[in-house]
């Protein structure tokens, strides 16, 4: 693969616990090209949210190397990871993660006005129109429903234009109905900013509309199943 967007050189994670050092990952060597999208399943306590993480230098790589458009994360400081991740990356959690005290336009603008973006809410106000809520840009989260505020978060993750789109479950927290109708909107999104989309998620039907799918076990990528021999 020329020029990957991602590229993990065994990677790993490990943290301190109560009971001492717990290892999340291991080893993990992967890329992921741009354009693509790639779906992280397996079991609970697999690794997936933190592979996620580590991907997007929310949690920090504790061996090997995580490159991010040529950009070493493992070697960045704080306030260069956020810098990066405010530049190249949308991010859109389980928990939706809306700031309380501000509205929809408001919460959508944010990454926006710590850019310095003169129009932030002339663009936060067209992202919102682009997940269909417009006529809610007025409200609060404790306003709207569940699938509204995810609706909210998808546009605050993309109304930066990223390079990189990092979802961690965003149909966990919905009904099938309102999972659905995000699952479609995500992958719209996608197309039409033409980001490159790493999703965890337990949903068989999300998963198979990626176009790669990596399974993890134990804080280790599974090899990929044969098919049987005809």
């Amino acid at each position: 693969m020329s020029d990957p967007v991602l590229s993990l050189n065994n990677a790993a994670l490990s943290l301190d616990g109560n009971a001492g050092q717990v290892d999340i990952l291991h080893g993990i060597t992967l890329e992921i090209g741009k354009g693509e999208t790639v779906g992280l399943v397996g079991p609970s306590g697999s690794g997936k949210s933190s592979l996620l993480m580590i991907m997007g230098g929310l949690e920090r790589a504790t061996g090997g190397t995580v490159m991010a458009l040529g950009q070493d994360l493992t070697a960045m400081n704080e306030d260069a990871l956020a810098r990066f991740r405010r530049d190249h990356m949308g991010v859109v959690f389980q928990s939706f993660h809306l700031i309380p005290t501000m509205t929809a336009l408001e919460n959508v603008a944010t990454p926006l006005e710590l850019a310095g973006a003169r129009d932030a809410f002339d663009r936060a106000e067209a992202e919102l129109e682009a997940v269909g809520l417009a006529h809610r840009s007025g409200h609060y989260p404790s306003q709207m429903s569940g699938g509204e505020q995810q609706r909210v978060a998808l546009a605050r993750a993309l109304v930066t234009r990223p390079d990189i789109l990092l979802a961690d479950e965003p149909t966990g927290n919905l009904d099938g109905a309102n999972g659905q109708a995000i699952m479609d909107l995500l992958f719209a999104l996608r197309d039409r900013h033409g980001a490159t989309l790493v999703l965890v998620t337990h949903a068989p039907d999300l998963a198979a509309r990626c176009d790669r799918v990596i399974r993890l076990a134990d804080g280790r990528i599974e090899p990929p199943v044969k098919a049987a021999a005809e």
